[in-house]
Formats: structure tokens, C-alpha cells, sequence
């Protein structure tokens, strides 16, 4: 609880600030004034703030709170709070005044509702002299600390309030909808945000060995430890509020190579000075020293170190976070996206020419965020390794890379893609140096790189292959589709055979406005053989659904289809996904991504196409029963089918417009499975002319489903 001091006032002007100070007032209107007596931000570990937010484990004892959700304080006046003439609000402000990185200012102000996606509050309770304040935060505000100012406003002037030390930390949040980093699954997040123990996998495709780590990210100092490094990254405030940018400012400041990051790496015999990587067993006395020592890099880290502490950062900023190990793992030192070995005459290796290596082990970070900078389907799992291996954009980081875009091949797509993709799925190519400098193959294995990749179960110490993720199964005509994709945009584009002709053309088509949800979804695959000889293939087509984010999260249906045209042949093959085949896949908002892959047999032309279609919800149809008149009641049918075989469980309609001063809510209840609603409800229009009446259905099983009437009102 703070105590304000305020300054000598006199003729107040209500345009005035008043700064802190003595308050002094021998005026017959002080009452008149509205002062701040105290302000509680309702910080405890065990109180509603800390609990609903998910941040009761954190040791510190400040408010922390995640984005995107609401939170309460009280606020204490020198009399009672009046809203016909008092006004209130809030300022925040995330950094100091410097001009290198000036920070960010919020004015939040009083309002009677709170509406998504806008910083506002409302007194939720009035005691005597205190009002109870629901503030709400923005889903995409910048993470950090905040300090508070409370502003009031009377008739009398204006008054500012700091609650200092009472800072506010926000942070990344899971748990919101409409964070990028929000992950559906609460044993997923628990696992990923709140556990504080994990799995770290080492040693050979044969023989893995485990150890575990202790990520500590809720331990003493740490948050501030966390905050206190991305103050060293020189990314504006703005930029805080991207996991995308955060996690790649991340990867760059845990190792110390060019920005003297958190750990220094030795990868030598000799560890004096420092700590043996093999020694730690966690990240809090790293991540302590650190901060401590205002930014000294810790000695020593190799891989599994820099993953484990990366994984305490982003967890304790609210990212979703995991360690990840890929046993043989490569690294591309040429963006060839090959392993490449160099041979002499004799078949021995030629040292200073072999710059390619592969390490028994390598760990780096998966973090879950949407990416709505790239193509739909590549939200996710992103790959972020903090251990220096190779520049990117001038810093030793890597990642965000989408996972997907790995196992596709398309390494065109930022960040660091082709780094990536080499590490896991890479030829590993022999080369024989001639005489006269030349170059041939001499073997070549396909299978070798990337075995393995593993991270810690949910919610258990199994290990987990996810190798799956990273690529399509060795040796398949997918695998080696998403390998001749990559090495084009490699430094030896050439190394693999170009088709010979390109003549066979594949699309996706979609009749109309598309499928309805509750029915089939019928689209067609349409080929087409431009050549005068017969041409065949083995299409392999995969639809998945995936979020409106462009997060994909299941995979429905998988198939191969033979195609044999004929020369100078167009097929149109129909391609349907029943209702009971999606139907326990569907997500909120949903969509569906149809992939179709494949290779003509005689050209080893790539086919690939993609289509991204939703299952369009049914409209609520709103009809007048008589024509509606300024002061008569209007009687209006409002009619809904529910096209699941499911039933839908609490279903709420909100109708406005017409005039109308609020929202009408309807709470209806569940519905059958195929039955209709038929809502008849009534209304007195009280203005003229051209109306809209928009109605709508709130349901987890059924979203977007809206309507609206244009109405005419005729005077009285």
C-alpha cells in the first residue's frame, strides 16, 4: 500500500497536473479533490490475480500477469469515488527514458463495459472510499515490466499517482486465444510453460542416454534475470510483443559470441576458469551469475546447456518451450545442404577441404507460436537453437524455423530453414579429388543424418521420437521429393538430376463457395499431360486440420492415388472427405489443408499443389412477420439448423441493432444433433428508416455462425 505526498495547490485548474509532493489546503473546497490514499495491486502468490494468471509459482512477489487476460487492484481515495464527476486512469510505461529505446506508454483509460482486445478497466465494486478495478490488457501487448501511475481527475485538477516499487510484469500467455502463442491443450501447457523440470537426451543413435534439468524458471531473480537479457538485445520495446522476434533475440543473446550473451562455449579439453558443461544440472545458477554479475558471460556451455537454458527463458516469459535432441546430427558449413567428404586419390580424407561435420548429438528448442509472417500450415513448432554454430543476418542465432517447412523441403522460408533442414535431412555425399582438381561421387547415403529426434513425453520421463515432424519416412518418395526441393536453393542446386521435361500439370479445384460443415467435402484434382506420350504417377495426398491461425494440428486423412494419362489427356479425379472421417478433428475457426505430392515416372517432373478450404458454417436467417413501424412492436423469426451429428452444448444467441440501446442475450441451451432452433422475438423500434438487425450463435462446437436482416421503418 502507497502513500502519496502532494504539493502546495491553489486555484486549481482542472487542466493542471499536480506532481507529487506535500499537500497542503486550507481551502473550503478540498473535498472537492480527488486524491489517491493508497493503491493494492492484489499481488500475493496465493490471491485471484497470481492463480487465474498462472504465475503463482514465480518466487517474486511482484504482480505478474499475462497478456490478453484481466486483472484487479484496488484503489483507495481521499473520499468517495464519484462517476458522474470523477474521472480515472491508468498510465504504464515498459522501459526508461532513453533514446536508444524509449520505451512504450499506455493510457488506460475507465469505461462502463470491457470489450476483447482493447486496454481499459471498470470498477467492478465500491467500498466507502475504495473502488475494485478489473483492468484489461491487450493479447499482442509488449512483455516486460510496467510501472504504474494511477491519474485522477475532479473538478478541482488532475493528480498523479506512482505506485513505485509496485511494478506490474506481463507476460506471453498461453492460455488466450488470441495470443500467438496460445496452445489449445492444458497438459501441453503445463508441460511446457509450468513444469520446471525436464528431460535432456545425449549420446549416439544406439546407445541415448538422459539426464535431467533443472529450467528453474519460476526460481529467485530469474524473471528479472530474463528481462535484464532482453534489455541487452537492442530490439525496441515495440518488437517485445513477437514471440517470433523474442525467440530469435533469445537465441542470439544465451551464447556469448558476439553480443556477450549468457554462456560462453568451450568445446575444448580444458574448462579452467569456468564450470564443465557436463557439471551443470540446471539453468539457475547460470541465469543468476548473469544477472548478478550486470551481464558477464558464464563459463561454460556446449549444446545441451544452451538448450536448457534457452528452454528457462522463453518458459519463463511465457513461450511454450521444449528441448529437443537430433542424434547424427549435421552441420552445413556451405549452404549445400549436403554433408559433403572430401577424398583424395587414395580415398583419405582430405582434412582442410572436409568443412562438414556430424555430431553424435545435437540439442537446440522447439517454441510454439503462430507465424503470420509466413504461409498458412507453417505455425507451430519452431525450431531455435541458441548454440553458435553458424551467422544469420550477422549474430550467432537460428529459429525461428518452422518444423514443417523442414519436412517439406521448403528451406525458402525464414528463419534459417536450410541450416535446419541440413541438420536432419542431408545426403551425406563422398567426393574423390582427381588429379586435375575435379570432382566426382563416389558414394552417397541418403539415410544417415537426422536419426532419432527426441524430447521428454508429456507429462511422464518417456522419451518421445519425433522424428516424424522433421521429415517423411527415409528412403520414400516424399523423403526424397522434400530433399531435390531443398537443394535448389542450395549452393549446388545442380548436384541432384532436374527433370527432363515438365509437361504434366496439377491443381486443386473447389466447386462453388465450397464444402458446408456437417456434410461431405467433395473438391477434384485436375491433371493435365501437355506431352505426346503416356505419363504416370503415384500421388500421395494428406489433408490436415488446421487452425485459422495457420497452425496445423491433425492429420485426417492420408492416401495415395495411381494416375495413368494418356498424351495430351486432362483427368479430373473427385477427391471427398466424409463428414465421419473430420468430424472429431474439428477445431474453433477451423480449416482444412489438402497437400498432393508426387513424381512423373518417366521425367522425374516434382507435382506439388496445396489448398487451404473451410467448411462454411450455416447462416442464421432472420425474417419479419409484419412490417415494422416506429412505436409498434415487431414480431421476428429468427431460424437456425444445427447441421453436426453432435449435439451443441450450451448455445448462446446475441442479437442487436434495430436501434437497440444494448445486446439482447439469449440463453438457449443445447441442441440437438440435426434439429433447428426457432427463436420469435420482439421489438419496439424507435427510429426511422433503413435498420440492420444482426443476430449471432456462441458455441465451442459450431463458430462463425451470424445473420443479419435489412429492415425498414416506417414512421408512426
Amino acid at each position: 500500500m502507497n502513500k502519496p505526498l502532494y504539493k502546495t495547490v491553489q486555484n486549481i485548474d482542472r487542466n493542471k497536473t499536480v506532481k507529487p509532493g506535500v499537500w497542503k489546503c486550507c481551502c473550503s473546497g478540498e473535498k472537492t479533490l480527488l486524491i489517491v490514499r493508497s493503491v493494492d495491486l492484489l499481488k500475493s502468490k496465493d490471491g485471484q490475480n497470481r492463480l487465474e494468471h498462472h504465475t503463482d509459482a514465480y518466487f517474486s512477489d511482484k504482480l505478474i500477469v499475462r497478456r490478453g487476460q484481466t486483472f484487479q487492484m484496488w484503489v483507495e481515495f481521499s473520499r468517495p469515488f464519484n462517476p458522474k464527476s470523477d474521472k480515472l486512469q491508468l498510465l504504464l510505461k515498459l522501459g526508461e527514458r532513453a533514446t536508444s529505446n524509449p520505451g512504450i506508454r499506455i493510457s488506460v483509460p475507465l469505461v462502463d463495459v470491457l470489450e476483447d482486445g482493447r486496454w481499459e478497466m471498470k470498477i467492478v465494486e465500491q467500498k466507502d472510499k475504495r473502488v475494485r478495478l478489473a483492468v484489461n490488457t491487450l493479447p499482442t501487448a509488449s512483455i516486460g515490466r510496467y510501472r504504474v501511475t494511477v491519474e485522477s481527475f475532479s473538478q478541482r485538477g488532475r493528480l498523479l499517482f506512482p505506485c513505485t516499487p509496485n511494478d506490474i510484469y506481463m507476460l506471453f500467455n498461453p492460455w488466450c486465444e488470441d495470443d500467438p502463442v496460445f496452445l489449445d491443450n492444458e497438459a501441453e501447457r503445463k508441460e511446457y510453460v509450468l513444469n520446471s523440470m525436464g528431460r535432456i537426451y545425449y549420446g549416439t543413435e544406439q546407445q541415448i542416454g538422459a539426464r535431467t534439468w533443472n529450467f528453474a524458471q519460476f526460481e529467485q531473480d530469474i524473471l528479472e534475470a530474463c528481462l535484464f537479457l532482453l534489455e541487452k538485445g537492442q530490439v525496441a520495446m515495440t518488437e517485445w510483443r513477437d514471440p517470433v522476434i523474442v525467440s530469435r533475440m533469445v537465441s542470439a543473446l544465451v551464447n556469448s559470441n558476439d553480443d556477450r550473451g549468457v554462456l560462453m562455449g568451450n568445446w575444448s579439453d580444458s574448462f579452467e576458469g569456468g564450470t564443465t558443461p557436463t557439471t551443470w544440472s540446471g539453468s539457475g545458477d547460470i541465469l543468476r551469475k548473469y544477472y548478478k554479475s550486470s551481464g558477464k558471460p558464464v563459463k561454460f556451455g556446449q549444446c545441451w546447456v544452451y538448450a536448457g537454458v534457452t528452454t528457462s527463458v522463453l518458459r519463463c516469459l511465457g513461450i511454450p518451450t521444449r528441448c529437443v535432441t537430433n542424434f547424427s546430427s549435421a552441420h552445413d558449413t556451405d549452404l549445400s545442404l549436403t554433408t559433403d567428404i572430401y577424398l583424395d586419390e587414395k580415398l583419405e580424407l582430405i582434412k582442410d577441404e572436409t568443412s562438414d561435420s556430424v555430431w553424435n548429438f545435437h540439442v537446440w528448442n522447439e517454441c510454439w507460436m503462430t507465424r503470420q509472417d509466413l504461409p498458412a500450415g507453417n505455425g507451430g513448432w519452431q525450431v531455435v537453437d541458441a548454440t553458435p554454430q553458424e551467422l544469420s543476418q550477422g549474430s550467432y542465432r537460428c529459429g525461428p524455423t518452422p518444423v514443417s517447412a523442414v519436412r517439406n523441403g521448403q528451406v525458402d522460408l525464414k528463419f534459417d530453414t536450410p541450416f535446419v533442414f541440413a541438420e536432419v535431412n542431408s545426403d551425406r555425399i563422398y567426393w574423390q579429388k582427381k588429379p586435375d582438381g575435379s570432382l566426382s561421387q563416389v558414394h552417397v547415403e541418403k539415410n544417415s543424418i537426422g536419426q532419432h529426434i527426441s524430447t521428454k513425453a508429456v507429462g511422464s520421463d518417456a522419451r518421445v521420437d519425433i522424428t516424424h515432424l522433421y521429415k517423411y519416412p527415409e528412403g520414400s518418395e516424399e523423403e526424397r521429393i522434400a530433399v531435390e526441393t531443398a537443394s535448389r536453393f542450395g549452393s549446388k542446386p545442380t548436384l541432384y538430376p532436374s527433370p527432363t521435361v515438365n509437361d504434366v500439370s496439377i491443381e486443386i479445384v473447389m466447386d462453388g463457395a465450397g464444402p458446408r460443415i456437417g456434410g461431405d467435402a467433395k473438391l477434384s484434382i485436375v491433371l493435365k499431360n501437355t506431352s505426346s506420350k503416356q505419363r504416370t504417377a503415384s500421388l500421395l495426398y494428406e489433408v490436415m486440420v488446421m487452425y485459422y491461425t495457420g497452425v496445423l494440428k491433425d492429420t485426417v486423412k492420408k492416401d495415395r492415388i495411381p494416375i495413368d494419362l494418356k498424351p495430351q489427356e486432362t483427368k479430373t479425379i473427385p477427391w471427398t472427405l466424409q463428414y465421419n472421417e473430420y468430424m472429431n478433428h474439428l477445431v474453433d475457426q477451423g480449416a482444412l489443408m489438402l497437400t498432393v505430392t508426387g513424381r512423373v515416372n518417366q521425367t522425374k517432373q516434382i507435382l506439388a499443389t496445396q489448398l487451404n478450404f473451410r467448411l462454411r458454417t450455416p447462416d442464421l436467417i432472420i425474417t419479419p412477420l409484419e412490417d415494422a413501424v416506429v412505436g409498434k412492436e415487431l414480431t421476428v423469426k429468427i431460424t437456425i439448423q444445427n447441421p453436426l451429428s453432435q449435439v451443441l452444448k450450451n448455445v448462446l444467441f446475441r442479437i442487436e441493432g434495430l436501434g437497440m440501446q444494448s445486446v439482447r442475450m439469449i440463453e438457449h441451451g443445447d441442441v440437438e444433433k440435426l434439429a433447428t432452433v426457432t427463436l420469435m422475438e420482439k421489438f419496439v423500434p424507435t427510429i426511422s428508416g433503413s435498420q440492420k438487425l444482426l443476430a449471432s450463435m456462441d458455441c465451442r462446437q459450431l463458430t462463425q455462425v451470424h445473420g443479419f436482416a435489412d429492415i425498414v421503418v416506417k414512421p408512426e
